[in-house]
């Protein structure tokens, strides 16, 4: 016996297909009742469309994952080549696309990264970045931020500090210690940037001598901050950290799930900060979210410590050819579309317009971009600096912010809207114009906000 979430006169196919995915499906981060989600039969560029054919601007590429588009054919027809060719052959054979691809990564990395171990998602990169780091150097502590996700799997979400693993956290895996972020704009330290003394940075080493150094296996740091708030490290906090591991002899692991494939307009949001990391993990824009793929890439002294050892990692779908054509396809769109120089052109153009909606809604208190990775952050009073919903806000705490996402929604966007933070991710084929659209649908709904600041 199925229970309805809402009321439906069964009649229409969207009505349909809506009703049976209600009936038949569990829904991510979610109670199961009231939700109304969007049927889409068909999506091209930065857009979506519902079987009623109305259209939604996507301003969050998905999950920040759709980096190329929507509805690229190119991907199909690579898909579809190397499925009539083979689809699935185990981890101890390979392919051609196998060795194309990991000869690609290696030449798009930072020098001395040349090796990939691919997995199915970014929690699978994860989880194998903290088991390798465990087997390399012997040690068992990994350190990681409290204002980060590294997926959903018990490794990844306990290494991340989302309160979205609070639930489940009985069970976590043991012998991560979190830290603070360098969150400029709520200074956990109560400075202001360019008169502190990078405490947030002081504080991590602080913590490895809490912990001590000789226990410590990684810290674990996104290339840049994505869902907890795209967070901007400050200048050279990231130069920083690769000192304080290097001084301690810790592996750094750079998340690059969300971060990496253009999305911070460069092959890797750590290529922002000039600084190489002893593994990457990423997924996501590898395939532009076209089919599954995840990878580990690791550095050359890594990858030589396990040639006469062995590597005890694996997965049945590792390397899975079907996945790997559409990753090469990806890859060579983004070349080919120069997407990553759109990405900075459009990220700049969406801070300028940004600051101009500044002056006309004063419930934004700020706005943190890189490329096409950004966050509007909302609060009550620009002086307090209240937020709009706090951190892991409660349902009744929410009520201003599902008003301005409810409002986003129909008036056709879907983006991420999460506590008190709207995000502005778009496809990286974006156009000024689209932007535009798109800003002027958050404008609107901001208004709602602006009318529930407090003095």
């Amino acid at each position: 016996m199925s229970t309805k979430t809402i009321p439906i006169a069964i009649g229409t196919e969207a009505q349909e297909i809506i009703q049976n995915n209600l009936d038949y499906t569990l829904f991510s981060w979610s109670k199961q009742k009231g939700i109304a989600p969007i049927a889409v039969k068909n999506a091209e560029g930065v857009y979506l469309y519902d079987y009623d054919g109305k259209r939604y601007i996507d301003f969050s590429s998905g999950l920040m994952n759709v980096n190329i588009g929507h509805g690229n054919q190119r991907v199909t027809d690579a898909v579809v080549k190397q499925m009539q060719e083979v689809a699935y052959v185990t981890p101890s054979c390979v392919t051609k696309v196998r060795g194309e691809m990991g000869k690609k990564i290696a030449s798009i990395t930072p020098k001395g990264l040349k090796k990939t171990l691919f997995t199915l998602c970014g929690a699978s990169a994860i989880d194998n970045a903290i088991k390798l780091a465990r087997l390399y150097t012997g040690r068992h502590k990994i350190i990681a931020k409290y204002r980060a996700f590294h997926g959903a799997s018990y490794g990844a979400m306990t290494a991340g500090g989302d309160p979205r693993k609070l639930a489940a956290d009985s069970q976590q895996m043991p012998n991560v210690v979190h830290v603070e972020d360098p969150y400029c704009y709520r200074c956990p330290f109560g400075q202001t940037f360019g008169s502190c003394k990078y405490e947030c940075a002081s504080h991590v080493e602080r913590v490895i001598q809490f912990e001590g150094p000789e226990n410590v296996a990684a810290i674990l740091m996104e290339g840049e901050s994505g869902s907890s708030g795209c967070i901007k490290y400050p200048p050279d906090y990231m130069k920083k950290i690769r000192a304080i591991c290097d001084k301690y002899g810790i592996l750094l692991i750079v998340d690059e799930v969300m971060s990496g494939f253009g999305r911070c307009g460069k092959w890797f949001g750590i290529d922002n900060h000039g600084v190489v990391p002893d593994m990457i993990a990423t997924a996501k824009g590898i395939t532009s979210g076209y089919v599954p793929l995840g990878a580990l890439i690791v550095s050359d002294k890594i990858a030589a410590h396990f040639d006469d050892r062995v590597l005890w990692l694996g997965l049945t779908y590792s390397a899975h050819p079907v996945s790997l054509a559409a990753g090469m396809e990806v890859l060579k769109i983004y070349e080919d579309e120069n997407m990553f120089a759109n990405a900075v052109a459009m990220g700049k153009y969406v801070e300028e317009q940004v600051e101009k909606l500044k002056q006309k809604h004063p419930s934004i208190g700020d706005f943190r971009n890189t490329g096409l990775l950004g966050c509007i952050e909302l609060v009550k009073n620009r002086a307090t600096k209240e937020p709009m919903a706090p951190f892991n806000a409660k349902p009744d705490e929410m009520a201003v912010m599902n008003k301005v996402a409810a409002r986003i929604k129909d008036l056709g966007m879907y983006t991420f809207v999460r506590w008190n933070y709207i995000f502005v991710a778009p496809p990286l084929c974006v156009t000024k114009e689209q932007i535009d659209e798109g800003l002027n649908i958050i404008s609107e709904a901001i208004a709602i906000a602006d009318q529930n600041m407090i003095p």
